[in-house]
């Protein structure tokens, strides 16, 4: 009996490296999420989705290797700076960040823990990076644009809408980006006989009132710069152009989905589903600062049909020409 129980505690005992190596490697990885999106916005959710396609393409399934902890935000400064020290707490792999809104804030509560930024405009001028190239420290993504493409917004809304002299410009005043954008786009308007104004969009009746102040000028246009608090609020945005019959150019595909004229800017799924590869990379040892940030090889152009008639705006043959997606 003795022998036995020996040689069977023999053989648990040469078991337990095999078992030890089979727990190392299914063992469970973390991930953080911090997103400028509510919980219950579809846009959210539509990212949402393909990052985490992207994860189980190469492997990472959650309930089985990794988990992640969400972080919903809706536009304000001060929760985006509590919720990255909470998440930072949890010892994450890896942060996800979406929009210079929140990689600020992280950046701020670590120089350690790895993140992986999308929808960032111009992350060098802003300070989050070092170079595109080598981002030198322990953050790098997918940038959405820099600076100098805002002037192409002012281009497109003199195309569109020939009659306006005045763009009033949404920016975020919070964040470099929001200074940036407006500084483009005001170096480029006296080429085309344009005046512009900002509009702060640090909450809702802040736009709310910049908007409407514009009802007195019948030759004013919008332009929705790339953040997230115009994305935030792209509801509310969408249908003050729409009731005051205002011309408006706006950064990305799901302002002009919804509602809006046109938009100019990058895809912002397929950032989450390429934000998948680099996570699953830093996952299995890779270093942020050796992971250069992409820049968008493309930008698409939507326009809607349909928004455009309720404007009374034709919209050019050559600029229809030019379009990836119209909406009838």
């Amino acid at each position: 009996m003795k022998r036995r129980a020996f040689i069977t505690l023999l053989g648990s005992a040469a078991a337990w490296p095999l078992a030890a190596r089979g727990q190392q490697g299914e063992r469970m990885r973390r991930i953080a999420v911090l997103s400028n999106l509510a919980s219950d916005d579809q846009e959210g959710q539509t990212r949402n989705a393909a990052f985490l396609q992207g994860l189980q393409e190469l492997g990472w399934t959650v309930g089985r290797n990794v988990g992640i902890d969400y972080r919903w935000g809706q536009g304000n400064a001060e929760f985006y700076r509590r919720q990255a020290a909470d998440l930072v707490s949890l010892a994450p792999d890896v942060i996800l960040t979406n929009g210079t809104s929140t990689i600020g804030p992280v950046l701020q509560t670590t120089r350690t823990v790895p993140i992986v930024f999308v929808n960032v405009t111009d992350p060098v001028a802003g300070g989050f990076v070092e170079s595109l190239a080598r981002p030198g420290g322990n953050a790098t993504g997918f940038a959405s644009a820099e600076y100098g493409m805002s002037g192409k917004w002012l281009e497109l809304l003199k195309q569109i809408a020939p009659h306006v002299k005045h763009a009033a410009v949404i920016r975020n005043p919070r964040v470099a980006s929001g200074s940036g954008q407006y500084g483009a786009i005001q170096a480029v308007a006296p080429f085309l006989g344009m005046q512009t104004s900002a509009i702060d969009a640090r909450d809702a009746g802040e736009i709310e009132r910049g908007i409407t102040a514009l009802v007195p000028s019948s030759n004013a246009g919008l332009i929705v710069t790339a953040n997230g608090a115009t994305l935030v609020h792209r509801d509310l945005i969408i249908a003050l152009a729409g009731r005051l019959k205002l011309p408006a150019v706006y950064w990305q595909r799901v302002f002009a989905t919804s509602g809006g004229l046109i938009s100019y800017g990058d895809d912002a799924i397929e950032q989450y589903r390429q934000a998948a590869r680099y996570v699953g990379r830093i996952l299995k040892g890779d270093k942020p600062a050796d992971l250069p940030v992409q820049a968008p090889t493309k930008y698409e152009l939507v326009i809607n049909l349909k928004t455009a008639k309720a404007l009374g705006i034709e919209i050019p043959p050559t600029v229809l020409a030019r379009a990836d997606e119209v909406i009838e």
